[in-house]
């Protein structure tokens, strides 16, 4: 295995960790010897940057110009390994994503990692290189963090928690009470591709297409809409819940209704016939690479377009607007012409899967 940084601290110790059988123990997590050499030759092997490289309790960095904004998120999906990424590259895209959806450039991450014993020291590394190459390719270092080790049976293998600072430019305002009737509704692409892909591997069921998550840092993405669109409303990605948590949730710190159409909700085939299969909705599913966007209807065609000049807004569309409703109602038209409520799910339709 390689990591994605050339510029590597040498490993420090005599006897270097065994990648291929060794696993993590509880000495591992002990702040002794064993820890250090952990820390050493994984996270600081791989991760390494001019602030992790400081080693110290904390990331000492200049100061910023713009407002800042800051998000922290648990990760326990299950499995560990997903088509299309792993637990590491989701922790990272996870926490970008939502720093990136109060429009602003994430700039930092800190990340802790809660492993179980006997946890393979081959899937660690490979987590934490996927963690390396995700920062790179986003632009945005892990530059502090922190290890703890617990008794086997209590972790289900490695749960990680990031945190991400980010910097809003000067003239940008989105937020979730921005929600105005005669808003258009927005989103990025495809919806429940991260949930049934999770849910595929875990159940070994076989959908007969290749569902692969759409984990991804969307920032850029951000970037380039904030630029042609600075009145954006609201961003929000639909991770836990979907699309219909995420429009329930906005709608209730607006204080407005929304009403979209069904047929112009993108849903891959896959994705649909596997939700058919199973008697799920597509829109309550989990989705890691996606964002919904919110502004004034003059802008919408502007920011679509914008979108779908991007690789991850390729599949943009317009799917509703925001109406006036002291309910706070998401109403569906379905496409034979009736309505239906989108309400929030009740209990978890799938849990863990990020």
């Amino acid at each position: 295995m390689t990591s994605t940084d050339t510029n590597k601290p040498r490993r420090r110790f005599f006897s270097p960790l065994d990648m291929h059988q060794g696993r993590v123990d509880l000495s591992h997590g002990g702040g002794g010897r064993a820890m250090a050499q952990l820390i050493a030759e994984v996270f600081h092997y791989h991760l390494n940057n001019d602030l992790l490289r400081q080693g110290n309790d904390q990331a000492l960095f200049g100061p910023l110009r713009g407002r800042l904004v800051m998000s922290t998120d648990g990760h326990v999906v299950a499995p560990l390994f997903f088509n299309g990424g792993n637990i590491g590259s989701l922790a990272v895209h996870g926490t970008i994503n939502d720093v990136a959806m109060a429009g602003a450039r994430p700039l930092y991450l800190a990340a802790g990692f809660i492993l179980e014993e006997g946890l393979p020291l081959a899937d660690l590394e490979r987590i934490v290189i996927s963690m390396a190459e995700a920062c790179k390719t986003a632009g945005v270092p892990i530059v502090t963090g922190d290890t703890k080790v617990v008794e086997r049976g209590k972790a289900d293998g490695c749960f990680i928690t990031t945190t991400g600072v980010g910097e809003v430019p000067e003239g940008i305002n989105i937020s979730g009470e921005r929600a105005t009737p005669g808003d258009a509704v927005l989103v990025s692409g495809t919806l429940g591709d991260h949930g049934i892909a999770i849910l595929s591997q875990r159940e070994n069921l076989g959908f007969g297409t290749d569902i692969c998550s759409d984990s991804a840092a969307l920032h850029d993405l951000v970037a380039a809409m904030v630029e042609a669109v600075p009145e954006i409303h609201c961003l929000r990605d639909p991770t836990r819940g979907g699309l219909a948590a995420t429009l329930n949730e906005l709608a209730a710190q607006a204080g407005v209704g929304m009403q979209l159409r069904e047929a112009e909700i993108p849903v891959k085939a896959g994705v649909r016939a596997a939700c058919e299969f199973l008697g799920l909705d597509p829109l309550h599913i989990a989705n890691e690479g996606k964002l919904i966007a919110i502004c004034p209807a003059s802008a919408a065609e502007r920011l679509v377009n914008t979108m779908r000049q991007h690789p991850l807004g390729r599949e943009a569309a317009i799917i509703g607007e925001v109406v006036k409703d002291p309910q706070q109602l998401i109403e569906l038209e379905t496409p034979f012409g009736g309505r239906r409520l989108l309400d929030w799910l009740t209990g978890e339709q799938l849990p863990r899967i990020c």
